[in-house]
């Protein structure tokens, strides 16, 4: 269906991208009274939590601390599903800490669905008190802008080429890419800087914007023992198989792989449906990362925590060395080579399928795991495949402050050190992480320390009224690797949301609030009201 007849044409603050920092924003605004109107280019709100199917990554502390309130809200709502709707076993129903995949990259492996309905959930009371309008199949096209100002963004729905034009007095961009950056002609980083501009030990001698991350197609798979779920032997197999990176020490189709940490190469393990009990799992990634067993690294249906019977199969999630995508970049090289992009890393997830179904070699000799069973039913598409890619790397303001390595690497700083902000925000807290890239870097996996997030880097250096609501804040192509997680991401649209309504309130610029201590104490209070954490108790690096 077209746009809905009836949609605001002007709104207090329009938060253009629906991902996980967006729905932050839009909640944040409309708790404080503010009308919201919340695009989304899929028909899930969610990003990394829902349509581009991405487990939680997290930190140490995530149960006791480091958080927000609304986002341990939603963690505690996406459990309390499971405890309300599925048949767990007495002693999973009873566990405080339910991992409900039994996953070890996070203490909160879900279903994607599972997220969208509580975020749907979230959204609910507001969508029917009038003050939140959310438009999916929508994306942004064009802003209008007045010197400092941007006035109005105009978005399309996706489906019909319907256009739309939203005035309003703030605008926050969560898209993926920050794309509402290039549109409203907001000045932005993308991709490395050179060493030279912040003197950041891990980049590169010569900036390189098209030296981006690569992106991930993420798919769910269960396994059936006795059946043959073998899809068609995807376009571009053939090169897929054969193709071995000059920095990998196999074939990229294959279980060997750099231990992203070291470098060293490391075989991956693969058992379907393994024996071991789910409530012996501990997911910890300050103590391992979770990535030599991949059937349980991500895995977001555990089905032994349930009643015999209920399952046949666990579920798992495909977001693995074997399907990152490099070959070509997605942001900044024009649309036809990001359209590219898109089509080269959804055959690249096809062919480490099928790799898996037929060739992937097996503990008892033989290859091919035909019983894997591809799941649209999870992913909510008709080809199994997420609706979105996971997008490591977005488009970064150039932003009043600049996160660089020297304010979160612990090799810098030390495992208690990190950079104390006058005007944090936030916390986070994760390892500086970034994935092998399409200038042809392997992985840069280096320890940091628990962060403050800067008020600053949400700001940018000219406009006024455009505030990044995602992994568009002032970072650095290096920082970007520890600031991206989820959590972080719901921080900055959560107090980017805040920031816009206080404005609203106050009368007052959001750089005004930055630069006077008095606006920022005041704005501080409101944070602290929310439950927003702002700094960090005595905890190590890793």
């Amino acid at each position: 269906m077209p746009i809905p007849t009836g949609t605001p044409t002007r709104t207090d603050i329009l938060v253009v991208g629906g991902g996980t920092g967006g729905v932050a924003a839009a909640l944040a605004a409309c708790r404080a009274g503010r009308t919201v109107v919340l695009t989304e280019e899929t028909d899930w709100v969610g990003g990394q939590l829902t349509s581009q199917a991405v487990p939680p990554d997290e930190h140490p502390w995530v149960e006791q601390f480091g958080v927000t309130a609304t986002y341990r809200a939603l963690r505690e709502s996406i459990r309390a599903h499971y405890r309300r709707w599925y048949p767990l076993r007495a002693e999973a129903l009873d566990l405080p800490y339910l991992n409900p995949g039994a996953g070890r990259v996070s203490k909160l492996c879900h279903e994607p669905r599972v997220a969208l309905a509580v975020l749907e959930a979230m959204l609910a009371p507001h969508v029917a008190a009038g003050r939140l309008t959310v438009l999916t199949h929508t994306r942004p096209v064009a802003a209008d802008t007045d010197g400092d100002t941007v006035r109005a963004v105009t978005v399309e729905d996706v489906r019909d080429g319907a256009r739309h034009t939203v005035t309003a007095p703030y605008v926050l961009d969560a898209t993926e890419t920050g794309e509402l950056l290039e549109l409203a002609d907001v000045e932005y980083a993308l991709g490395a800087e050179a060493r030279s501009e912040y003197d950041e030990p891990h980049a590169p001698g010569t900036a390189d914007p098209l030296n981006q991350q690569g992106i991930t197609v993420c798919f769910a798979l269960s396994h059936h023992e006795g059946e043959d779920h073998t899809v068609d032997r995807p376009d571009g197999y053939d090169f897929w198989r054969s193709y071995r990176p000059d920095f990998w020490p196999g074939p990229l189709l294959g279980f060997l792989a750099p231990d992203p940490r070291s470098l060293a190469p490391v075989e991956r393990t693969f058992e379907p449906n393994p024996a071991i009990d789910p409530l012996d799992v501990t997911a910890d990634q300050s103590a391992d990362a979770g990535d030599k067993e991949l059937w349980g690294f991500r895995r977001i249906l555990a089905r032994k925590l349930h009643r015999p019977g209920a399952f046949d199969s666990d579920i798992t999630l495909v977001n693995w060395p074997l399907n990152d995508y490099w070959l070509k970049p997605l942001i900044g090289a024009g649309e036809e080579t990001g359209r590219a992009a898109l089509a080269g890393a959804r055959q690249l997830s096809l062919a480490v399928l099928y790799w898996l179904q037929t060739e992937a070699p097996r503990t008892d000799g033989g290859t091919g795991f035909p019983g894997l069973r591809l799941r649209p039913d999870v992913t909510g598409t008709a080809d199994g495949l997420a609706k979105a890619p996971y997008v490591r790397e977005s488009r970064r303001i150039k932003a009043v402050t600049t996160v660089t390595e020297h304010d979160v690497a612990i090799d810098l700083v030390g495992p208690y050190g990190g950079t104390r902000h006058r005007d944090s925000v936030g916390v986070g807290g994760y390892r500086i992480d970034l994935h092998p890239s399409t200038g042809g870097d392997n992985y840069v996996d280096v320890g940091s320390v628990p962060f403050e997030i800067p008020l600053g880097a949400l700001l940018p250096r000219r406009v006024r009224n455009l505030l990044p609501a995602g992994k568009n804040l002032g970072t650095t192509h290096i920082t970007n690797g520890c600031y991206r997680l989820h959590p972080v991401e719901w921080n900055v649209g959560e107090v980017a949301g805040a920031l816009a309504a206080h404005c609203l309130e106050e009368g007052v610029r959001p750089h005004q609030v930055q630069e006077e201590d008095k606006r920022l104490a005041e704005f501080g209070r409101v944070l602290d009201r929310a439950g927003v954490q702002r700094h960090w108790p005595d905890v190590r690096g890793y």
